[in-house]
């Protein structure tokens, strides 16, 4: 089996739905730290598990500086982040989303 893992910083801001006072609810930004974990058993054609340039554009392309409630059909806490960003490539089997210092989100694919 192979390991890669992509490390990456996107900006944005969200404001988050929730069911008690907070001030999330309210528009704010983050520097988001995004660790990405993709594995195969065989490598592609070219040699790689997965392009690393391919990954970060994929996911920044969408999110960095943008609105998060505006392009992410769901109420974006960094849980919700995580496993979107894992449905967006096929090789990911865990993604890690650190919303500040000492928060981070995991969501990891259970096989």
């Amino acid at each position: 089996m192979y390991y890669i893992t992509k490390r990456f910083e996107v900006a944005g801001c969200h404001r988050l739905e929730l069911s008690y006072p907070s001030k999330c609810s309210n528009l704010h930004g983050h520097n988001w730290i995004i660790t990405v974990y993709c594995r195969a058993r065989e490598l592609n054609a070219d040699g790689m598990v997965e392009d690393f340039t391919n990954i970060k554009t994929l996911i920044s392309t969408r999110l960095d500086h943008a609105n998060l409630n505006e392009v992410l059909p769901f109420n974006p806490t960094a849980e919700n982040i995580a496993r979107w960003i894992c449905g967006q490539i096929p090789t990911c089997w865990r993604v890690d989303v650190q919303e500040s210092e000492g928060n981070v989100a995991t969501y990891e694919i259970d096989n």
